[in-house]
């Protein structure tokens, strides 16, 4: 099959600079933004660094592009399997490398994240998340058109994309000693970060933050098991996998502390406070990470924590629903 990888392949320090150069003039340098109105919410310093504001509206645009990059001249183009952020960051690499790209997506993706893809050349193949099996999808039409696999988290050429955002925070933050809340659904933006930091910022440490009924990372970590999640949909839409990835479950049980959970009016209430307080805009699932520092401080210690915000394409009812839950709360 065109494109197969072996989940044996190794993702060291020399992979992800590899895509670092690959990545270098084509990703942009997110910043990482501060608020005291945040700070006293969560009782320590808040850093956020605000990967919504990269190209596509996510950091899944760094992996994309790094697998992209990396596929052999001859590869026409790819297949995607994706809800919606993975999908427009393949999409627009795809195009720019002027390759073809089919993305599956689940037919009750948010309307912002389909119209998005195929605004970035993307061609759309809706599937039911209920009935039918999107790997197997994925798979018969890879082989129908002689098309690579990208998934959007258990890749090796992916993982090392994200970890660019690691090294960018960790030229960011400097000498600051934190734990860095991640967002993390099969674990590749986790994975990456967490290689990075061991590299560059030995001082910080990586913590998961996953929504509540989706919590599979965080239960694999702290037991050693896997247990798929049975849960088909949900509010955080970016992040809603059924279970950790091959490559990045070893990383992080190695390199990551226990992981968060957090509700969904949490992860409402962080968007409500990031448009508020930073002037971001947030989706659900970009939101956990900053919701984890300011609702549960009890679980993070030390004196400055870091929330990277990994993504911001919601549809209007949703960061409606955020706004006005801010508001309930006296958010915003």
């Amino acid at each position: 099959m065109a494109g197969h990888v072996s989940v044996n392949e190794a993702v060291d320090l020399s992979r992800i600079m590899a895509a670092q150069a690959r990545l270098a003039g084509r990703v942009r340098r997110t910043p990482l933004l501060s608020s005291r109105a945040l700070d006293a919410i969560a009782g320590r310093r808040v850093l956020v660094k605000a990967e919504c504001l990269q190209h596509t509206g996510s950091f899944k645009y760094r992996g994309g592009w790094a697998a992209l990059s990396a596929l052999a001249d001859a590869v026409p183009g790819v297949v995607a399997a994706s809800s919606g952020n993975h999908a427009q960051g393949v999409a627009l690499a795809a195009a720019q490398q002027g390759r073809k790209a089919v993305i599956v997506m689940p037919s009750d993706a948010p309307e912002a994240k389909i119209r998005g893809t195929r605004a970035l050349g993307g061609e759309v193949v809706l599937y039911d998340r209920a009935h039918q099996d999107r790997d197997a999808l994925c798979l018969e039409v890879a082989r129908a058109r002689g098309l690579a696999q990208i998934p959007p988290f258990d890749h090796p050429e992916v993982i090392a994309g994200q970890a660019s955002v690691g090294l960018e925070l960790a030229e960011q933050a400097g000498d600051i000693a934190a734990q860095v809340l991640v967002c993390c659904g099969g674990g590749g933006l986790s994975a990456g970060v967490a290689l990075a930091l061991e590299a560059r910022a030995p001082q910080m440490h990586l913590r998961t933050v996953e929504p509540e009924g989706f919590d599979d990372m965080a239960r694999a970590l702290a037991t050693g098991r896997v247990t798929p999640n049975d849960a088909r949909s949900g509010l955080c839409d970016a992040i809603l996998t059924p279970a950790p990835g091959k490559l990045t479950l070893p990383i992080l049980r190695r390199l990551a502390g226990p992981g968060l959970v957090v509700s969904d009016q949490q992860a409402l209430r962080a968007m409500a406070l990031a448009f508020a307080h930073l002037k971001l805009v947030l989706e659900p699932g970009g939101a956990v990470a900053l919701a984890a520092a300011l609702f549960q401080p009890e679980a993070i210690a030390g004196e400055c924590v870091i929330a990277i915000a990994s993504g911001g394409n919601v549809d209007h009812a949703v960061f409606t629903r955020a706004l006005e839950e801010g508001a309930r709360h006296g958010d915003c």
